[in-house]
Parts: structure tokens; sequence; C-alpha cells
């Protein structure tokens, strides 16, 4: 049976924002997010974050060797987009339109492994549906003011299983529900 996992990196006044220079990871923290990505079962992403993270289907030539590293990962791993308003996505990649709690509850009985849930209001969706079985919080050591918060909803009660620093400035804070 598979676990899902919601994480995001986090500002300490709990928003994200992929955009913000600051969520850059330092190369410890990049090569970290290599191997977990490497290790995934498949990720389960919401339409905004797939249009980002579709960046990685198309090799740059400025690319260091730990880019590269992670295109080839995230190219490799399956992907579930949950979206009404795409009518397609690339490779390696299904489309889910309807019905993401039947979706979710088969990829979590049928696969192994980790599968990681990308967006806020995605993993707000499968928090509300009771799916989500660990939450990770990358924090980082600023203060944005603003953006999309990592919990879109009610902070669902959760327990504190581990923490642990990756990197020069970056604690990872896991949770489980509580």
């Amino acid at each position: 049976m598979a676990k899902i996992v919601f994480g995001m990196n986090q500002s300490l006044d709990g928003y994200v924002d992929h955009d913000h220079a600051e969520f850059r990871p330092d190369p410890v923290l990049f090569r970290h997010f290599v191997g977990q990505v490497r290790g995934l079962a498949g990720s389960v992403y919401g339409r905004r974050i797939y249009e980002v993270m579709r960046y990685w289907d198309d090799d740059q030539p400025e690319w260091d060797a730990d880019e590269r590293d992670f295109a080839t990962a995230w190219r490799n791993q399956p992907k579930w987009v949950v979206s009404r308003s795409l009518e397609s996505v690339g490779p390696n990649a299904t489309l889910v339109g309807d019905d993401l709690e039947a979706v979710v509850r088969k990829l979590k009985a049928e696969r192994a492994g980790e599968i990681d849930v990308a967006g806020p209001e995605l993993a707000r969706s499968l928090t509300d549906l009771g799916l989500i079985d660990e939450y990770r919080l990358y924090l980082h050591p600023i203060v944005l003011g603003r953006g999309k918060p990592f919990f879109a909803g009610p902070r669902p009660p959760l327990r504190l299983v581990a923490s642990d620093r990756i990197g020069e400035e970056v604690i990872r804070l896991t949770y489980v529900p509580a």
C-alpha cells in the first residue's frame, strides 16, 4: 500500500511560493530533492504546480549535473494531474478530471512506496478526504507576508514525528494526522 505525502517549501509565516528567490534550494537540499523524486512511486499534481514542473520536460543547456539528474527522475516517475481545464498532459502523465477520491484510493491500494502530492489546493482536497498520510514542511528562514498558504484550509490535527536539518538553512518537519 502506498503512502500519500504532501511536502513543500514553506516560509516561516506559512506560505509556499515557488517563484520566490529565497526558496531556491542550496546544493544539499537540491540533491535531497533529486533523491526524493528518484524514490517516488509517483506524484499527484494540481494543474498550476504541474504546469510549473513541466519545465523539467525539456533539457536546458545551462543545467548542471544535479539539474539533469532531477529532470531524469521527474520524467521517469508516473504522474497524475488533477484538472478540469487541461485537455492533455505531457509524457508519463495521466489526466484526472473527475472522482479524485476514487483515483487516489486506487493508487494507494495498488502501488507501493510514496506518492507525492504537489499543490496546496489539491492537498486540501485530499486532507478533507482523509487521504494524506504524512505532511513534510521544508521550513525556510524567510517571511513572505503573502502568497499561497501551505494549508489551503483549516490545519488538520497533526502530530510531529520527525525534524531534521537539510542543507544550510532548511528544517524539515514531518507530521502525521493525529
